[in-house]
């Protein structure tokens, strides 16, 4: 490591309260777990940043490196919000000079962050700009598709450090509904979503029971309906459904046959395929199904899982 890259790193350690030492250096994320606890926090402070610099030396440390840390010390007072604000754009603005941040608060502690990429050679495009909810005090963070797909990476790290989060949770799990994607996520779902035919009633329109019944139904059928419903309603509940476009299944899985072993149970490679289910409302046409007379209930556990897993990309591969 150079000297002035040690030197810097020194004096920035130094002007660490030492009360909020273990929490700035966590959440600097350079130094793991493992090496912060062979630290003896309880050293003169001199001799403790000591110890610090000869373990930043260990990572290979890099000027890049200490400039983070820097950053989050200058935070340290403002408030939370304030904080991840200020962080997250003087992180992206030092790896990429030319990048746009702007911040919009909104609700329940939320912020809305609209961000303009450019490159080393060109100034933001702004009019095809990525955009990001972060919630504050959680390590989830909502984005938008971006073309910039080598910026991902980066703009996840800037999300962890002004976050001081470990991690930003990454999940298979896309919509176009913002408010769908943060019910699926805090586990929400008792409230209201934006559903089809939403005059008719939730009962009716979930149902299809008592309505235009026929007086000669067989006791058997009725029987029959009246056990779909109920398992349709432990499955789904009486809610609406967040709301999702599609669930996309990868299936990998090897030829298995007893009867007689051809091309295809020679073959090493695993036979591949790909499922999708597309619906301008996928939870909630699920849940009609069985109703309807369509599918046997209960459903596939694959399909109702969607909102407990908070997933809709699913790999199925053999155990």
């Amino acid at each position: 490591m150079d000297e002035t890259v040690a030197e810097f790193i020194k004096r920035t350690i130094l002007k660490i309260p030492m009360p909020e030492m273990m929490t700035i250096l966590k959440a600097w994320n350079f130094l793991s777990e493992n090496q912060l606890q062979t630290v003896n926090f309880r050293k003169r402070k001199e001799s403790l940043a000591q110890d610090l610099v000869l373990l930043c030396e260990e990572n290979c440390m890099s000027l890049s490196d200490a400039a983070l840390l820097d950053i989050i010390c200058e935070d340290t007072d403002l408030s939370d919000m304030e904080q991840f604000k200020s962080s997250f754009k003087k992180i992206l603005q030092r790896a990429l000079k030319n990048v746009t941040v702007t911040f919009r608060d909104a609700e329940e502690n939320a912020v809305w962050i609209r961000i303009a990429w450019g490159t080393q050679y060109r100034k933001p495009n702004q009019y095809k700009p990525a955009y990001v909810v972060y919630y504050s005090q959680t390590p989830y963070a909502f984005i938008s598709s971006s073309r910039l797909r080598s910026n991902i990476p980066l703009l996840g790290q800037a999300l962890i450090i002004a976050s001081k989060h470990h991690q930003i949770v990454k999940m298979d799990l896309r919509s176009r509904y913002l408010d769908s994607l943060k019910a699926i996520v805090f586990k929400q779902y008792n409230q209201n979503f934006e559903t089809h035919n939403s005059t008719t009633p939730l009962q009716e329109r979930r149902l299809g029971l008592d309505i235009n019944m026929d007086s000669r139904i067989i006791h058997e059928n009725r029987i029959e309906k009246y056990r779909i419903q109920r398992v349709t309603q432990e499955i789904f509940g009486d809610y609406p459904q967040p709301r999702l476009e599609f669930a996309q299944y990868k299936l990998e899985t090897k030829f298995k046959s007893e009867l007689n072993r051809g091309i295809l149970a020679e073959r090493e490679e695993p036979l591949r395929c790909l499922v999708k289910f597309s619906s301008p409302h996928l939870l909630e046409a699920l849940k009609s199904l069985a109703p309807a007379g369509i599918a046997d209930a209960p459903l596939s556990p694959l399909l109702t899982c969607i909102p407990s897993k908070g997933m809709n990309y699913f790999k199925i591969k053999d155990k």
